[in-house]
């Protein structure tokens, strides 16, 4: 009798540890699934908030748009479609013209033209006004036509600063590296006069 005592007092003992790892393994199944719910209502809270983040860079990029008039003929003041391109507006965005890397101005731009979408019919009304030197020499000697086309007047200042292959063909020969330079540099410069050539 005391044995049968002993096992049950054993047995109620197990059943007691059972049920408190069962309890254990409840709890942290709950704490589990609350930390999936909080990370769940987090990254909600994440995507909405980069959602309206990037609602508002729209929202301020089409103002800056109206602002500039990149939108075709748009006049902020009133909204409406007067279909007029205001060149004076837009001048002060051309970068400024250097003699030494004229190709490099007329990759930038290009990029900001297709950016703000300034009409191409517009283009060499724009870039002319910073024009110097050479540039402004060679300008002056095209026809009214050619000075109103942008890939005559492009080709034509290319020619005058010898931007044409065999210039960087000469260029790629005779490219050697400056002590300021890294090596990655300088490769990226030679390949770039080998592929114009």
């Amino acid at each position: 009798m005391v044995m049968n005592k002993e096992i049950r007092l054993k047995e109620m003992e197990r059943e007691r540890e059972r049920e408190e790892r069962e309890r254990e393994r409840e709890e942290r199944e709950r704490e589990r699934k609350e930390r999936e719910m909080q990370m769940q209502k987090e990254k909600e809270e994440r995507e909405m908030q980069m959602e309206r983040e990037e609602k508002a860079r729209e929202h301020e990029f089409r103002l800056k748009q109206l602002e500039l008039g990149v939108i075709k003929g748009s006049d902020p003041k009133i909204g409406l479609d007067t279909g007029v391109f205001d060149v004076s507006k837009h001048v002060k965005f051309v970068p400024k013209f250097q003699e030494d890397n004229v190709e490099k101005f007329f990759n930038h731009f290009e990029k900001l033209g297709e950016q703000l979408k300034w009409p191409r019919d517009k283009w060499s009304i724009l870039i002319q006004s910073n024009f110097t030197g050479k540039a402004q020499e060679v300008y002056s000697a095209l026809s009214i036509e050619d000075s109103m086309d942008y890939d005559k007047v492009k080709k034509a200042i290319l020619q005058a600063y010898e931007l044409v292959p065999e210039a960087y063909r000469q260029k790629f020969r005779k490219y050697r590296k400056a002590d300021t330079q890294t090596y990655v540099e300088f490769a990226y410069q030679k390949e770039r006069h080998f592929d114009r050539w």
